[in-house]
Formats: C-alpha cells, sequence, structure tokens
C-alpha cells in the first residue's frame, strides 16, 4: 500500500469516527434547519433555479418574473457581489422568494488551494457571501469546498475544514447553513473510480463539523456517475438540507435534460421519501427564455412530482 492510500485510510477512519459520534446529533434537526414553516398543502419540492439560467435582458424584477411565470417559486443569486438593494425589491414586487445562494467564487479561489494567500480570500468571499445571502432573506450558501487535486487527501480536508470551521461563526450569526454541493471535483469520492462508490466519505465529512449549520445540497445528476443517487439520499439522510437536479446518461457519458438519459427517478423520488424530506429542489442545467424555463419546470414535475402536496407525499 502506498503512503497516500495511508493517508487516505486513517483521515477516512478518522472522519468516520466523528460521523457516528454525532450521528444522533445531526439525525434529530429536520432537513431543512432553517425552514420556514410549511403548510400540508404545500408542494413537497418547491422549484427553485439558478439566477444564470434565466436568459432575459431586463432588470432583476423582468428576470425574476420570468421565472415566476415558468412555474418557478424561488430564486438562487450568487454571492458575493449581488446588489442587495435591486434583489429585495425584485423579490416584493414579484413574489418569488431569495431561497438560497451559490458562492461564485469557489473554482476561481479555491478553500483548498496550497497558497494560503488564496485561502485567505476564498474564506473572506465566503464570509461576505453568507452576511449578503442574509441580507436578501436566503436560508443557504451552496459551497464548493475545494479539489481534490490541491494535496494530499490529508491536506485537502483539512484544508476545507479549517475553512468551513472559521466562517461557522458568521453562519450562525446570519442562520445561513453552509450546503456543500457534490460535484466532479474528486473531493470524497474518485472521479476515476467506479459507479457503485458510497456516500460514507461525505457523510463523515459533514459529521465532522457537529453542526446543523453544514449540510449537503445534494446534487441527484452529478452522482449518477459514481454510484446510485438513491442510495446516496438514504446515506447522507437528513444531512440533505436541499436538492439540485439535471439528467445524466451513464451509456452516453454526459448530461442530459432532465427527464432524459437513465437516471432511475422513481428510486430516487421513493428515497426523499423515505427520508422524508421535503423542501427545496434548484434546477441546475442549461437555461434560456421563458419557453426553456417552461420546459425545465416540467422535467422537474415529471421526474420527481414536485407539486404533490406534503400530506400527499408521506
Amino acid at each position: 500500500m502506498t503512503d497516500h492510500s495511508q493517508i487516505r485510510r486513517r483521515r477516512f477512519m478518522t472522519l468516520s469516527a466523528t460521523g457516528f459520534a454525532c450521528s444522533s446529533l445531526m439525525h434529530s434537526f429536520g432537513n431543512t434547519v432553517f425552514a420556514e414553516s410549511k403548510s400540508e398543502n404545500q408542494p413537497w419540492l418547491r422549484k427553485t433555479l439558478k439566477i444564470g439560467m434565466i436568459r432575459s435582458k431586463g432588470s432583476l424584477t423582468d428576470k425574476f418574473n420570468m421565472a415566476k411565470e415558468a412555474g418557478f417559486e424561488g430564486v438562487e443569486l450568487n454571492v458575493p457581489g449581488i446588489d442587495i438593494n435591486a434583489a429585495n425589491k425584485a423579490a416584493k414586487e414579484t413574489g418569488i422568494i431569495i431561497d438560497g445562494t451559490v458562492g461564485g467564487y469557489h473554482w476561481g479561489q479555491r478553500h483548498t488551494d496550497p497558497d494560503p494567500k488564496v485561502r485567505e480570500v476564498a474564506l473572506e468571499k465566503l464570509k461576505q457571501g453568507l452576511i449578503q445571502t442574509a441580507a436578501v432573506g436566503g436560508k443557504t450558501m451552496l459551497l464548493v469546498p475545494g479539489h481534490g487535486k490541491d494535496g494530499s487527501d490529508a491536506e485537502v480536508m483539512e484544508r476545507a475544514q479549517e475553512a468551513i470551521r472559521a466562517a461557522l461563526p458568521v453562519a450562525k450569526e446570519q442562520g445561513v447553513s453552509i450546503l456543500i454541493e457534490n460535484v466532479w471535483n474528486d473531493f470524497c469520492y474518485d472521479h476515476e473510480g467506479g459507479n457503485d462508490q458510497s456516500a460514507d466519505r461525505l457523510a463523515a465529512f459533514i459529521d465532522s463539523f457537529n453542526s446543523p449549520l453544514v449540510g449537503v445540497q445534494y446534487d441527484i445528476g452529478n452522482h449518477w456517475k459514481y454510484g446510485d443517487p438513491a442510495q446516496w439520499i438514504r446515506t447522507l439522510n437528513k444531512r440533505i438540507q436541499k436538492l439540485d437536479t439535471k439528467g445524466f446518461s451513464r451509456e452516453q457519458g454526459k448530461f442530459t435534460k432532465i427527464t432524459e438519459g437513465d437516471i432511475n427517478w422513481p428510486s430516487v423520488e421513493k428515497a426523499l421519501r423515505d427520508i422524508k424530506f421535503t423542501g427545496w429542489l434548484a434546477a441546475e442545467v442549461g437555461g434560456g427564455d421563458l419557453a426553456r424555463l417552461k420546459e425545465v419546470s416540467t422535467h422537474m414535475d415529471e421526474s420527481l412530482n414536485c407539486n404533490k402536496s406534503i400530506a400527499g407525499a408521506g
């Protein structure tokens, strides 16, 4: 066994032990820590989308109106750097909910970068993102914590943990959860590995913080390449505070429209119901004009029956 493999195994065992120690604490919290009040007649999955998907040349209010007309209840903005006044004005005028945000910096300035100065910049942007998220009424900020190729497994994990722990006081003060998205970044799985990988390492990473303010924004389509989404959902369980959706074809090795590809959507829906998930489902696919956004909204309904009420989804 190589030294690199030994480090990986030791690190995983440490994280797993931490995870098991605090799993009961994590499971005592609901799927959405700072959830809005829920009505039994409310859809079990509330549709939102990334702001970049809305291809409108008008104002932010125009963009929000387009999203609403297409069938979306929420919009996720990119932080830091948003116009807080404009965002709040657009939300008030349209009734769209800014349910959360996405860290728009996390590829350019990674929290696991070998250069400590880059990590300092990334941490400051994370803190500012949390503050701006709260300022527009958002409850979650999506974060890609880094890249597995930035160092050894131990180094990458330590840097990611250090950044999130440093930001947690701000997250607590602002009432915003930091949600880790599973993306193609060699973090907590092997990008060149098979399609039978488990979610254990990601679950252990989340549990290592022992905080309800750190969870997962689980991307269903991203991990069809690596493992069974339903199995990952059951493993991550209450750690999942939010969902992203897209289509993927293992056979063709590429992303697709949500209802194309070969994801077993009935299996995904059953797993979500088994863990009693209700909350936000964010589209993360190619956007476009109103017709395209309506198509995306329809595909979300067709894949996961979003509009079924909470009472009827149990």
